[in-house]
C-alpha cells in the first residue's frame, strides 16, 4: 500500500532533523506547568502502570515519565528519532511506529500521551486517531493531548538548522475536546497557556479519560 505523503514527508523531515532536535531540545521538560500537567497524568495513572508515549520523538518527554514512576515506553514514526532515544535512554522501550496504525492490543494501557504527535495528521484524521487511542486504553485509562493552539496551517521548509517539508497544524483546544467526546472519552480538564521563550503561539493540554464503564 503507497503510503499518503505526509506521512512520508513527516518521517524524511524527522529523520532529518533528529540528532540537532536532540542537541536544541534538552532534557528536561520546559516550562514549569508543562511539568505539572505531566506530573498530575502521572500520579493520575499511578506507578507502575503500562503507559505508551506515541510520536515520542528523541524520547525526553518519556524518560521524564519514567521518572515519575511509570512504566512507560515510545513509539514513533521516525526511525531516526527513535535511534537517539534508544542510545540516549537504553533502559526504556522504543519502537518504530504511526499513531495512525498503532498495533497496541485492545485495553492493554493505563495511559497514552500525544505531546505534540497529533499536529502534524491532516485534521480530518484526527477523529479516526482518537478512536484508536481510545481502543488501546482500559476502561478508566487516561489520555494526555498536547497541541499547539489555534486555527491554522503551517507548511514547513526549515527546522533544527535542516531544509525540510512537513506541515504542522496549530488545532482548537474546543474542537479537539469534542472529537475526544465523540471517541468516547470524557474530558476532564482543558488548559491553555501563554507562549513561552521561542514559541509563537498559545499551547493547549487535554486530559481525558476513557470511562470506567
Amino acid at each position: 500500500m503507497t503510503e499518503p505523503a505526509w506521512l512520508v514527508e513527516t518521517r524524511a523531515a524527522y529523520d532529518t532533523v533528529a540528532e540537532d532536535y536532540a542537541l536544541l531540545l534538552p532534557d528536561v521538560v520546559e516550562p514549569p506547568l508543562d511539568r505539572a500537567l505531566l506530573a498530575a497524568f502521572a500520579e493520575t495513572v499511578g506507578p507502575g502502570r503500562p503507559v505508551l508515549e506515541v510520536g515520542c520523538g528523541t524520547g525526553r518527554v518519556t524518560a521524564h515519565l519514567h521518572r515519575l514512576g511509570l512504566d512507560i515506553g515510545g513509539v514513533d514514526l521516525s526511525p531516526g528519532m527513535v535511534a537517539v532515544a534508544r542510545r540516549a535512554y537504553p533502559d526504556l522501550r522504543f519502537e518504530v511506529g504511526s499513531l495512525t496504525g498503532l498495533t497496541t492490543p485492545d485495553g492493554s494501557l493505563a495511559g497514552l500521551v500525544s505531546w505534540y504527535s497529533v499536529i502534524h495528521l491532516p485534521p480530518e484524521l484526527l477523529p479516526e486517531v482518537f478512536a484508536g487511542f481510545h481502543r488501546v486504553l482500559v476502561p478508566g485509562g487516561h489520555l494526555l493531548l498536547a497541541v499547539k493552539a489555534g486555527d491554522r496551517h503551517d507548511r514547513r521548509e526549515q527546522a533544527y538548522g535542516h531544509s525540510v517539508a512537513f506541515d504542522v497544524y496549530w488545532l482548537s483546544p474546543d474542537r479537539l475536546a469534542a472529537q475526544l467526546t465523540a471517541a468516547g472519552f470524557e474530558v476532564s480538564a482543558t488548559t491553555v497557556r501563554a507562549p513561552v521563550g521561542r514559541e509563537r503561539q498559545s499551547q493547549a493540554f487535554l486530559l481525558a479519560q476513557r470511562p470506567a464503564g
